[in-house]
């Protein structure tokens, strides 16, 4: 009997291989151990939620997800074993997707073994677990099926590699107990402690002996009641006055039921309060001092952002969702200029304050009583009709927003169906959701089927007229998706690759997967499921990057030499449902002053026939305000993209590339159009594998998923992680460490042998829930995302 599991899609057998080829080039697919002779007839495996890990017989030892080599009419016993304890089971399906040949029952409880004996078939393509088909897959090789190898191993010299593999960190548990910590937090005092926020409604100390014994400050019967299954409200952001060791002054974020001013209908209220402390200590909140600075009616459940912090300039930046929901449109969606897609928070500065990054000066009062005053400087002051608080606009959900020591922002940004971003912002900004998803065109008709072509730029009568700016960071949910699919996708030729190309996990109309960004209902769309709902489902067995962006910071401490100057972040799930993943993105030399900007640096596109385009895009250097000199597009006619380090693919004076579209385009008749290009200079993005002593990662990999991240006085980082998406987990801290200062390889006896695999990097990089610990020679250097970028979106 042969059943189909919901979860396997059809996909053919070419389009197959190519993506495999491709994520194995990315460093998520373990390269195929090519044996003449084939296995034997008895073989080994572990069973674990990241990926199936081969035991036996020696050529497939430590390797994730291996290629089980066949010969058809021999019988072979297959022997597994659970190592983590969810519930797994072994199946083996045909390259259609539709037909099981083998499907056994699922087996729970660490240690527990199950035989599997079966007689090998043609048409026999890959093994998986159908609790987690997209984690637990490898593939089958069957004797005779080779004959394509070196096409095979050509495609994926040259596919793209979107994720590098990169050092292994340690991760040194310092706090547990909790149910899902967001945020930590330092004041500057000289108090050696940090505060740590859980979304649940506390906030924590954390210092040497550990967590406090008492919450610093709980709001948890002013907020709106959680679901416990999964929500993307409670208490999101905490921010310390720049003063607090002298006035005890600190600002939190917090998701409030509806006040009276909150629509009928409408889900609650964004809330921005101030707090001061009971004494001069500063050792306990004063939950009584509270201040209500900002009140923002949110009509849905999602989309909350909640990351707040205190800039260079001493001004508070306040990131704000678009208000939930999907695609940026329904109920509380206000339309905006671009016509051919619904809705527009994020493009919309004059009616409500959705979808952005906003300033203001907390030390001031402002009109009529109004508790905090707009900075002169702000890039709508004085503009009729729109907004002062706006510093910049275009976002979908802030899942994480920091500044370097060098006061640059970076703002994580939680996709909708198919790419997560990070964007380098500044004033007037516009980050083109819902016109743009990261560097790809959108369609609120189609989220998960770019468009061939969009506006490049706002029309002349909204702000002026200002250019769609693009990220500096992007990965896809799967290897398939966009410019990732082929290598050769461009301006929206099939940007979702042949079959997969859906993006979410999980459709994005609905409240699951993608907005749960960061997992935790954590206003950063909890990267779980959530407005996946409106995308296809049919992600068949395409390689999951991931599902939601959870933002990091600057790596500017001095322990961990492999992270100097890179960006540390991660994805709160692969799938929307298992453990998470650690990324490093490394900026370009010279970032942010603009030392790798100019004609030099700039990438030359083709179109779909191999025709030059002109299009010269420059992501990498991230000079977002370099000179306008250095920015302007000296169009060559057609489009000559000179935007400067940061992504920005028209001129900001206006110049255009040569091309415009009619009215009937929904975009005034003076508008550039954008065609996104084949390839996009962005920050190369490398995965960390890990070393960890509990449970918090084992084998190189995480076991959480990854809820938040920290950074301490020193600019040491932490990671924030819940082993569960639900509210009903167990929450920890953990402190990034380097690999040796964990006990994991000696304890599991695993150092040597991983110092074996064979890649370009100098340190071990455990496979990271993705298989990034596989003989994939991507190196440190291999993530050159140049025509690949990197991934992102909400889940």
């Amino acid at each position: 009997m042969t059943t189909h599991h919901p979860d396997s899609k059809t996909l053919s057998r070419r389009l197959l291989l190519q993506a495999t080829a491709l994520a194995s080039a990315s460093g998520f697919a373990t390269t195929a151990l090519a044996q003449d002779d084939g296995f034997g007839n008895e073989i080994e495996l572990g069973g674990r939620t990241s990926g199936w890990v081969g035991q036996s017989p020696e050529q497939i030892a430590d390797e994730d997800n291996p290629t089980l080599e066949l010969v058809p009419g021999e019988s072979y016993t297959l022997t597994w074993e659970n190592l983590d304890g969810a519930g797994h089971n072994f199946a083996i399906e045909g390259a259609d997707g539709e037909e099981n040949f083998v499907e056994t029952e699922i087996v729970s409880g660490v240690g527990e073994t199950q035989e599997v004996e079966f007689t090998a078939e043609e048409g026999m393509a890959e093994y998986y677990c159908q609790p987690h088909p997209t984690s637990m897959r490898g593939e089958i090789e069957l004797a005779g099926e080779g004959g394509n190898g070196d096409e095979e191993m050509e495609a994926e010299d040259e596919s793209q590699t979107i994720i590098g593999e990169g050092p292994t960190i340690g991760l040194e548990t310092i706090a547990d107990g909790l149910t899902a910590p967001l945020n930590l937090q330092v004041a500057d005092e000289a108090q050696d402690r940090q505060f740590v926020v859980d979304q649940a409604g506390e906030i924590w100390i954390l210092d040497d002996d550990g967590l406090a014994d008492e919450p610093f400050l709980d709001v948890t019967d002013r907020m709106v009641e959680l679901e416990g299954d999964f929500d993307e409200r409670g208490l999101l952001g905490l921010a310390f006055h720049p003063d607090f060791e002298e006035n005890g002054r600190f600002f939190v974020r917090y998701s409030a039921p509806p006040t009276d001013e909150v629509p009928d209908g409408w889900d609650h209220t964004f809330v921005l309060a101030e707090f001061e402390t009971a004494d001069d200590e500063n050792s306990q909140a004063d939950p009584d001092s509270e201040q209500r600075i900002l009140e923002i009616p949110e009509p849905q459940f999602n989309h909350n952002s909640g990351a707040i912090a205190f800039g260079p300039d001493g001004c508070l930046y306040v990131a704000t969702g678009d208000g939930g929901g999907a695609n940026d449109a329904g109920e509380g969606h206000v339309e905006d200029w671009y016509d051919e897609n619904e809705g527009g928070n994020g493009q919309d500065t004059a009616e409500n304050l959705l979808g952005g990054i906003l300033r203001i000066d907390i030390n001031s009062e402002g009109e009529d009583g109004q508790p905090y005053a707009i900075p002169a400087d702000n890039p709508l002051v004085d503009m009729e009709g729109e907004l002062d608080e706006y510093w910049a606009w275009g976002l979908r959900n802030p899942w994480g927003i920091s500044f370097t020591d060098d006061g640059e922002l970076l703002v994580a940004d939680v996709g909708q169906a198919l790419f997560e971003t990070v964007n380098h912002v500044e004033a007037g900004g516009n980050y083109g959701w819902n016109v743009w998803e990261g560097t790809h065109c959108f369609s609120t008709e189609s989220p998960d089927d770019p468009p061939e072509d969009c506006p490049a730029e706002t029309p002349s009568d909204v702000r002026g007229g200002e250019p769609l700016r693009g990220p500096v960071i992007e990965y896809p949910h799967q290897a398939d998706m966009g410019r990732y699919g082929d290598g050769t996708a461009q301006n929206g030729d099939t940007e979702n690759g042949d079959d997969g190309g859906n993006g979410n996990e999980t459709d994005a109309d609905a409240d699951t997967a993608n907005d749960t960004s960061n997992g935790n209902g954590n206003g950063e769309d909890t990267n779980a499921t959530e407005d996946t709902e409106e995308t296809s489902d049919d992600t068949g067995d395409i390689e999951q990057i991931g599902v939601s962006i959870t933002g990091g910071y600057m790596y500017e401490g001095g322990s961990v030499s492999e992270l100097e100057g890179t960006y540390v972040f991660g994805d709160w799930s692969r799938d929307g449902e298992g453990p998470g993943r650690l990324f490093l993105a490394r900026p370009p030399e010279g970032w942010p002053n603009g030392e790798t900007g100019g004609d030099d640096g700039a990438d030359e596109t083709t179109d779909e026939n191999g025709t030059d385009t002109d299009t010269d895009t420059e992501n990498g250097g991230d000079d977002l305000h370099a000179p306008e000199e250095d920015t302007g597009n000296n169009t060559e006619e057609d489009t000559e993209n000179e935007s400067g380090p940061d992504f920005e693919p028209i001129d900001p004076e206006g110049e255009g590339n040569g091309e415009s579209t009619d009215e009937s385009d929904g975009a005034a008749a003076d508008q550039n159009t954008y065609s996104p290009p084949n390839e996009v200079d962005l920050w190369p993005i490398e995965e960390l594998g890990v070393e960890s002593e509990d449970d918090v990662g084992s084998d190189g990999s995480l076991n959480h998923l990854v809820y938040g991240f920290g950074r301490d006085a020193n600019g040491e980082m932490y990671v924030l992680s819940s082993d569960t998406p639900t509210l009903d987990g167990e929450g920890y801290v953990s402190r990034i460490v380097t690999a040796d200062e964990s006990d994991t390889a000696e304890d599991d006896g695993t150092e040597d042998e991983d110092a074996d695999t064979e890649t370009e990097s100098e340190t071990d990089t455990g496979s990271n829930e993705t298989e990034t610990d596989t003989d994939t020679e991507t190196g440190t250097d291999a993530a050159e995302n140049e025509s690949t970028a990197n991934e992102s979106t909400d889940a």
